[in-house]
């Protein structure tokens, strides 16, 4: 199936390039290149605190779906997201650590984008495309295609807020391997923005907005 192929290309792709980024931090932004070593406000740090948050939900919505229906397709697809973002919240988290900097912020998140005063935390969605508590619990009582609908509906709000993020970031960043890794983050979520579109499509619904 060319849905699948696509999935699991991207998957690779991403997985791949995570290990060369992980190896590429020691000499780019820890303080022994030419980059100066990020500080607790700066927008590097600030993107990987945010980031990290945002990609745990998106784990999370994965593995809720993968248990709530036997459809081949949106199985593999939640378990390539999980899998990824999992391994990039790590690498996140991994850099704050090897910058000597705090996983938390006193300032509310998207700070570092201008936006703290826009991301209002309502039910549980901290930031921009994030899902509510009560669609969360909503996702956890549904099966089937109904289940599978909602999961691509949340998915796609949660990537298209990924997306602005992560361009925040190539924008904003200034180290190089943190920017490349948001670049990619926007190429992947985007691509995996029109596969969701189109498994939407077969299944008589859309995105939502």
């Amino acid at each position: 199936m060319r849905s699948a192929a696509l999935i699991a290309g991207a998957a690779a792709t991403a997985l791949i390039a995570a290990g060369a980024i992980t190896y590429a931090v020691a000499e780019d932004g820890s303080g022994s290149g030419n980059s100066p070593t990020p500080t607790a406000d700066s927008a590097d740090a600030g993107f990987a605190r945010d980031m990290a948050v945002h990609h745990q939900q998106a784990v999370e919505m994965s593995y809720i779906v993968r248990d709530r229906t036997k459809n081949v397709e949106v199985r593999r697809l939640a378990y390539d997201i999980a899998q990824t973002q999992a391994n990039q919240r790590g690498m996140l988290l991994g850099w704050l650590d090897l910058w000597g900097l705090p996983k938390v912020s006193a300032d509310p998140p998207m700070t570092w984008m201008g936006m703290g005063d826009m991301a209002s935390g309502k039910d549980g969605a901290l930031m921009p495309g994030m899902a509510t508590n009560t669609e969360l619990k909503k996702l956890n009582t549904l099966s089937g295609k109904p289940a599978e609908v909602l999961f691509l509906q949340l998915m796609t709000d949660h990537h298209k807020g990924g997306i602005h993020m992560a361009e925040g970031c190539v924008d904003k960043c200034r180290v190089g391997v943190e920017k490349r890794l948001a670049q990619g983050m926007v190429d992947a979520q985007q691509s995996e923005i029109q596969l969701m579109a189109d498994m939407l499509k077969e299944r008589g619904a859309k995105a939502r907005s």
